[in-house]
């Protein structure tokens, strides 16, 4: 099951998972895209938005069995200094990235099979220090202390994080706009590993990795400090 699978990160993995042989669920906002993805998938599919936690606990009550793994993406971060910090947005915020993790983790420990998967994707920008960085890093350092709660708690089913620096995606070009490509050759020529290896599939089918928080920036941090 992909939470936000109908592009970005989440689709990536989706369209990987069934190249694997996977049975995919997905879930999204954009019902015509989302149906478009669950057809080139072969996927079922349920448009709702998933921090209507009331739509969300009845979407896994109708679940029709157990499932192995479930992936959790999410929106992108609020970026804002202190003197024009929108509470109303940080509050959306909060939702997104704190409280849809532990709604979705709730409603995972009674749909996912034993020793599977509940992978969250989060981010590594926040743990630098700059203006308007204030909530995002306060996110980005929760993120890896709820992982290896959650994995306590739901364990024998497994629970990880994957910290993600840029990725080459539609909310990507959304927060970056004309500084997208800038952004693109800088890491193209500063990362010492060329790429961005995605790690989903792997950590689900690794039976021996929980309360882990992995890093998949190339480098990044390396070369920015």
């Amino acid at each position: 099951m992909v939470i936000g699978g109908s592009a970005g990160m989440g689709l990536a993995t989706a369209r990987l998972a069934r190249a694997e042989g996977a049975e995919v669920i997905l879930t999204a906002r954009d019902p015509d895209r989302l149906q478009r993805v669950g057809v080139e998938l072969g996927a079922s599919v349920s448009a709702f938005d998933a921090t209507d936690f009331e739509r969300l606990g009845k979407f896994f009550d109708e679940l029709p069995r157990p499932i192995d793994h479930v992936l959790v993406t999410g929106p992108g971060p609020y970026y804002a200094p202190l003197a024009d910090f929108d509470f109303d947005a940080a509050c959306r915020d909060l939702e997104a990235h704190v409280l849809l993790p532990l709604h979705i983790a709730r409603n995972a420990a009674r749909k996912v099979r034993p020793g599977g998967t509940l992978l969250f994707i989060g981010g590594t920008g926040g743990r630098s220090t700059a203006v308007g960085l204030t909530l995002i890093s306060t996110l980005t350092a929760a993120m890896p202390a709820m992982t290896k709660n959650l994995a306590l708690e739901l364990a024998p089913v497994r629970v990880n994080l994957i910290a993600a620096g840029l990725v080459d995606t539609p909310l990507s070009a959304a927060i970056l706009g004309d500084e997208l490509d800038k952004r693109r050759e800088h890491l193209r020529t500063t990362l010492p590993i060329r790429r961005v290896v995605a790690l989903a599939v792997h950590l689900m089918v690794n039976t021996a990795v929980t309360g882990a928080t992995f890093d998949m920036d190339g480098g990044q941090q390396l070369v920015e400090g």
